[in-house]
């Protein structure tokens, strides 16, 4: 038997009997143009404000913008964020497998290490490797209850730079470890089981079945660590590291161009952080595949729409006749 719908779309059918086409208006919203202009004056005006105010010298942003101690400053602080994501993410992995542990005394000193060290501010921490020399002088290691050691100097071990990663990466490892431990228990607990049933170890099921799964719900917070860490690396000031803001603090306490100084910072710090919220963007973009039959719009494609298709079409779906046509063809 054929349906109401069949039997519209066949061309015998009378034309007088089929509907008209609907044509969609789309509703206006006038409010929301009066909101955008209100928000892009008030904008405006405090971008003017601050532009010419008449204190501060664009002169000395342009001259120290590409200033050679700068740009060393800015090496330094791409070294410290790379080095402490790395030892954050290493370490962050083992706490989550430890957390997850079924070993109670496992377990316990994973959350004992995530309570302390996400319980205490970072600042404090790298001023506190910075001064352990005060109270460990010497430093040995070796094996114990045997002659094979080595002992030196704390303050020839633990330099500014090392302090300074040590505090940021051992306190980065704290949050990642909960990140990767979300990210493991969003998969199904029901495909370890079946690897598990297949024979694999706990630890190759981790590695082959679990973590690429939970990929996807661990790179976002991921690179929102790396741009939180990449601003925090100036917080290694205190230990007299060379990074971008230490540098461009000693410019200013020498030629007192504070702001002007701090605008240079910013602006390299802006930029940093742009760069890699686009590497973001694109490593969940390619983890997402699996996931999701359409990717997301790349910033370019989302640009073009912006520009050139204010109103979308709406959804066309297939057609399906009113009631009364299914009873007229009965």
């Amino acid at each position: 038997m054929s349906t109401g719908s069949d039997a519209i779309s066949d061309p015998t059918f009378p034309a007088a009997q089929r509907p008209d086409a609907i044509k969609a208006i789309p509703v206006r919203h006038p409010w929301r143009w009066v909101a955008a202009v209100v928000v892009l004056a008030f904008a405006a005006a405090v971008i003017y404000t601050f532009a010419t105010a008449p204190g501060l010298q664009w002169s000395v942003v342009g001259q120290f913008l590409f200033y050679p101690e700068i740009l060393r400053g800015i090496l330094v602080t791409l070294e410290l964020t790379a080095i402490a994501m790395v030892i954050g993410v290493v370490l962050g992995v083992i706490l989550a497998v430890m957390r997850l542990s079924v070993n109670p005394i496992v377990s316990s000193v994973s959350w004992f290490y995530i309570w302390f060290f996400r319980g205490t501010p970072v600042l404090v921490q790298i001023f506190f490797w910075f001064n352990i020399g005060s109270i460990l002088p010497y430093l040995h290691i070796g094996i114990p209850f045997t002659h094979l050691f080595w002992i030196g100097t704390t303050n020839k071990i633990i330099t500014p730079l090392l302090a300074a990663i040590l505090g940021l990466g051992l306190n980065e490892a704290a949050y990642m470890s909960e990140i990767v431990r979300a990210g493991i228990i969003s998969v199904d607990t029901g495909q370890t089981e079946a690897a598990q049933a297949l024979g694999m170890t706990r630890v190759l099921v981790m590695r082959r079945i679990v973590l690429p799964q939970a990929m996807r719900v661990i790179i976002p917070p991921t690179g929102n660590e790396t741009i939180s860490m990449l601003k925090t690396s100036s917080l290694a000031y205190i230990a007299t590291v060379g990074e971008l803001f230490f540098i461009q603090k000693e410019i200013s306490n020498f030629n007192y161009d504070i702001i002007e100084l701090a605008i240079v910072a910013s602006i390299w710090y802006l930029a940093m952080t742009s760069v890699l919220t686009f590497g973001q963007y694109y490593l969940e973009r390619y983890f997402a595949r699996g996931a999701s039959r359409l990717l997301p719009p790349t910033p370019l494609q989302r640009l073009r729409r912006l520009l050139f298709h204010f109103h979308d079409p709406p959804p066309v779906g297939p057609f399906e006749p009113p009631p009364i046509y299914e009873e007229r063809l009965r």
